[in-house]
């Protein structure tokens, strides 16, 4: 007998709702369609003549086919089976085997909301089409040219993405796996950790420790899930601040996710900025992509139901508390669209 899945879960697998996602690097998106599978939808995107980005299911209201193999018109698709031609606000424009059928005219087809930032493609999640997203509010390093130099890194990571969020919201983790990392080797390997609440979310951070190691982790709910945390750096890894990640992960499957961290440092323009940008290409980002790669091979030899088998303790205070937070959103919306059902 097949048991009932926790609907909470459920909704958690696929994302939630009424959220923006990052869903790609800008420069996956180009004048031609491409496909995307992203929180439980299969996305169209692509670039019109002016550059702007649009986003489609990417199903032809007509017979279903992929819109993504189609012709780009602009800011329309035309569907590869039959010319039928989608406007990037869903509404079928054009259906030239059978002209001013009732098809035609109708919003047929969901559009999401897109929005570019920080060398990446944001995609609003809406429960319900709406005519005007919620802002797309991101952390200052993202925003603040002027003040902070960013690099994105994108890969995907076969797990699901609440195993990579749960790993950014463990600190202590990198005193063991990344120990011989050149910018995690420093610090107590016993601590202890406390929960700071902030306007936005919550900061987890160890207790009498600061600017040592891998010492804290910032989770925030702006519309958008971001998190964020700082590493120390020697002399060697150039000019600026200390190393500032922010990180997002978008659920493309139960068991597939797309990882975007920004490596990010505050520099102003001028040299600092030219210095650390070269030095970061030169000799810090392949560093980084081998401590990347130690966290991917652990979470991605986890088992599925690894959370249903553990033994918390002190150090997963953060953890519990991300769970918490996201299964509240997700009863929420549950509750939501039941007194709506109603």
């Amino acid at each position: 007998m097949n048991t009932p899945r926790d609907p909470i879960d459920l909704r958690l697998e696929t994302g939630l709702q009424d959220l923006w996602y990052a869903v790609c690097p800008s420069d996956f998106v180009k004048e031609r369609p491409v496909a995307l599978q992203r929180f439980g939808w299969k996305l169209a995107l692509w670039r019109d003549a002016d550059g702007q980005v649009h986003a489609l299911e990417d199903r032809c209201p007509h017979r279903g086919a992929p819109l993504s193999q189609g012709v780009t018109m602009g800011d329309r698709l035309s569907c590869p089976y039959h010319g039928v031609e989608v406007r990037c606000d869903g509404v079928v424009t054009r259906v030239p085997g059978s002209p001013g059928c009732k098809l035609e005219g109708q919003k047929a087809t969901r559009s999401f909301h897109v929005r570019e930032a920080a060398g990446a493609v944001f995609v609003y999640n809406a429960s319900t089409p709406v005519d005007a997203p919620p802002p797309l509010a991101l952390p200052e390093e993202l925003t603040q040219d002027e003040n902070y130099s960013s690099f994105l890194c994108y890969t995907e990571w076969k797990c699901d993405y609440r195993y990579a969020l749960d790993n950014v919201m463990d600190p202590m983790h990198g005193t063991f796996l990344h120990k011989q990392s050149h910018s995690m080797a420093e610090g107590d390997s016993t601590a202890k950790f406390a929960v700071r609440p902030t306007d936005t979310g919550f900061v987890f951070e160890k207790e009498g420790q600061r600017n040592v190691n891998f010492d804290w982790t910032e989770f925030a709910d702006t519309g958008i899930h971001w998190m964020r945390l700082e590493i120390p750096y020697p002399k060697t890894g150039g000019p600026g601040g200390n190393f500032i990640i922010v990180g997002m992960v978008t659920p493309i499957s139960p068991q597939l996710s797309a990882v975007f961290f920004w490596r990010v440092r505050k520099l102003a323009t001028g040299w600092q900025r030219d210095t650390w940008r070269f030095l970061y290409r030169n000799r810090l980002e392949a560093r980084h992509w081998h401590v990347l790669e130690q966290d991917r091979v652990v979470l991605e030899q986890m088992p599925a139901d690894a959370n249903q088998h553990e033994n918390l303790y002190q150090h997963d205070l953060g953890i519990v508390r991300l769970r918490r937070h996201l299964r509240g959103l997700a009863q929420q919306q549950i509750d939501r669209e039941a007194a709506t059902a109603a």
